[in-house]
């Protein structure tokens, strides 16, 4: 069986490229898709936008959402997410690298 996506939705060049390297150290060999904010994520999970027509019958194993990022934040991502039937039981983990306690 084909190894399912993982979404990392990450807007730091930095932080995409530190997940791929501990994806890669741990022998993770699941495809990585980055969107670099939450519009971009909808746009994949959903297949609209730049990703009108992608099969969406195919959802991530899980989803990596990162809490800050410009256009639409992680909370609001996860609402949109848990609020369409297609996605709303993906795994979703929320991370951040803010030193703000309400993160």
């Amino acid at each position: 069986m084909k190894n399912r996506v993982i979404l990392l939705v990450e807007d730091n060049s930095d932080d995409v490229e530190l997940t791929k390297r501990a994806l890669k150290k741990y022998r993770v060999e699941n495809e990585l898709i980055v969107a670099r904010d939450g519009v971009e994520a909808l746009d994949w999970l959903l297949g609209t936008g730049e990703y009108e027509g992608r099969d969406t019958g195919t959802m991530p194993a899980v989803i990596l959402l990162d809490i800050r990022m410009p256009r639409m934040d992680g909370l609001e991502t996860l609402r949109r997410i848990r609020a369409d039937k297609r996605t709303k039981l993906v795994p979703v983990v929320m991370l951040t690298s803010s030193k703000e306690e309400q993160d």
